[in-house]
C-alpha cells in the first residue's frame, strides 16, 4: 500500500479543521468580548442597546463563519445589518461605537473577494464615513468632536483591519499553496521512486531476455537443444520478472529502509506533520526489509486515519517504534496492512504491537534475537508545519 494524494488530501483536511479550531478559539472570543464592551459602555437607551447587540452578532457570526471558510454564505446579510445599525447609531442613538459590527465584517469580506477589492474597500470605507458624516443632520452641537468620532475613527479603524486581515489572508493562502505543492512533490517523489524501481526489474530482464532471443533464433537450426534451453530460460526470466512487478505494485519488494526512512520523513513534512527521527542503532540487514514495510505501511496509515501534529520513529539494531500523536475519537480503525503485516513478522521471529492511549497510537515491530550493527550517532531529523 503506498502512500499518494488521497492520503494527502486526507490529512490536508483534517489539519484544517484543527486550524479552524484554533481560529475559533483565538478570534471569536476576543470579538464577542470587545463587542461586549463597546456594548456596556455605549449603550443608552434599550433601542439602542438592542441595535449594539445586533451588530455585535453579526461580528461573531462572520468571524465564526470566516473560520469554517464559509463567509460568503453569510456576508450580504451580515453587512446588511452592521449596515442598518451604523445608520441607526449615528441618526437615531447617537453611538459612535455603533460602526463595529459593518467594521468587523466588512475587514472580513473584503480580503475574501476573487476580485474588485480596492473598490470594494473604497465604496465601504465611503459609505461608513458618509453614515458618520450623517450625524451633522441630527446635531451640530460639537461638529469638529462628532467628525472625529463619527467619520474619522470609523473609516480609519476600518481601511487599518481590512489592510492587517488582507495580509494575513495572503499568507495563509501562500501557506496553502506551499503546502499544496509540497503535497504534490512527495507524490510525483513517490511515483518516481516507484519508476526507478520498476526500470531495476524490467529494464534488465528485457536487455537479456532480447539477446537470448536472438541467440535462440541463431540457434534454432545449427543446435535446436541448445535453442530450447535459451527459450526455457527466457521464459524463466520472464516469469520472475512478472512475480517481481506483481511484489512491487503491492509493496512487497525488497525494501531499503534508509529510503523508506528518508520518504516517510518528505511524506510527513509535506503534509505537515513534524518528524522525530532517532537512529539508536542500524538495523540488522535480516530484518531490515520487514521494518521498511512496517514502516511504509505506518506512514500510510497515518496519513489516512490519524489527525496526528507529530510523528516519532525509533530505530534500534532490533526493531522500529513509531508514535503518533494523532488518534481519534472512537476505536481504533482496522488496519489490515498491518495484519498481514504481523504475521510475516511473527514468522521470522518478531512481534508486531499495536497500542492506542493516552491520545498516542504506538506501532512497533521488534526482532530480539537480531544482532544489532556498531550504533553511529543518534540524529534527529525535523519537519515544521
Amino acid at each position: 500500500m503506498r502512500p499518494g494524494r488521497t492520503a494527502l488530501s486526507e490529512h490536508n483536511e483534517a489539519s484544517q479543521g484543527r486550524l479552524r479550531r484554533l481560529n475559533l478559539v483565538l478570534q471569536v472570543p476576543p470579538i464577542a468580548l470587545a463587542g461586549a464592551v463597546l456594548v456596556a459602555f455605549d449603550h443608552k437607551s434599550p433601542w439602542s442597546t438592542v441595535a449594539l447587540v445586533a451588530g455585535v452578532v453579526a461580528a461573531v457570526v462572520a468571524m465564526e463563519r470566516w473560520t469554517a471558510d464559509d463567509l460568503a454564505r453569510v456576508a450580504v446579510p451580515c453587512l446588511a445589518a452592521g449596515a442598518v445599525v451604523w445608520l441607526f447609531g449615528a441618526l437615531v442613538a447617537g453611538s459612535s461605537t455603533a460602526f463595529y459590527g459593518l467594521g468587523v465584517v466588512g475587514s472580513l469580506v473584503v480580503p475574501q473577494l476573487p476580485r474588485h477589492r480596492v473598490a470594494a474597500l473604497l465604496g465601504l470605507a465611503v459609505f461608513i464615513a458618509a453614515a458618520g458624516a450623517s450625524r451633522l443632520l441630527v446635531t451640530q452641537d460639537d461638529v469638529g468632536g462628532d467628525l472625529v468620532a463619527y467619520v474619522i475613527v470609523p473609516t480609519g479603524v476600518f481601511v487599518l483591519a481590512t489592510a492587517l486581515l488582507y495580509g494575513n489572508q495572503r499568507y495563509l493562502d501562500l501557506m496553502k499553496e506551499t503546502r499544496d505543492r509540497e503535497a504534490e512533490l512527495a507524490v510525483a517523489q513517490e511515483r518516481i521512486r516507484f519508476a526507478s524501481d520498476l526500470h531495476d526489474i524490467q529494464g534488465h530482464t528485457l536487455h537479456v531476455v532480447k539477446l537470448k532471443t536472438v541467440l535462440a533464433q541463431k540457434l534454432v537450426h545449427a543446435d535446436a537443444d541448445r535453442a530450447q534451453e535459451e527459450l526455457r530460460e527466457i521464459h524463466a526470466l520472464v516469469a520472475d520478472t512478472i512475480a517481481q512487478t506483481k511484489n512491487l505494485a503491492h509493496g512487497q519488494r525488497r525494501l531499503n529502509l534508509s529510503v523508506e526512512l528518508e520518504n516517510a520523513k518528505n511524506l510527513f513534512e509535506a503534509a505537515g506533520i513534524d518528524v522525530r527521527v532517532d537512529r539508536v542503532a542500524e538495523a540488522d540487514p535480516r530484518t531490515a526489509e520487514l521494518l521498511g514495510q512496517v514502516l511504509r505501511e505506518t506512514t500510510t496509515n497515518i496519513l489516512r486515519h490519524a489527525q496526528a501534529s507529530l510523528v516519532r520513529i525509533t530505530l534500534s539494531g532490533s526493531g522500529i517504534d513509531i508514535v503518533n500523536d494523532g488518534v481519534r475519537d472512537g476505536p481504533p480503525p482496522a488496519l489490515s496492512g498491518l495484519s498481514a503485516l504481523r504475521q510475516r513478522v511473527a514468522e521470522d521471529g518478531g512481534e508486531l504491537t499495536v497500542e492506542q492511549g493516552a491520545g498516542r497510537f504506538r506501532t512497533a515491530a521488534a526482532f530480539p534475537q537480531a544482532g544489532a550493527a556498531p550504533a553511529p550517532t543518534t540524529r534527529a531529523l525535523e519537519g515544521s508545519r
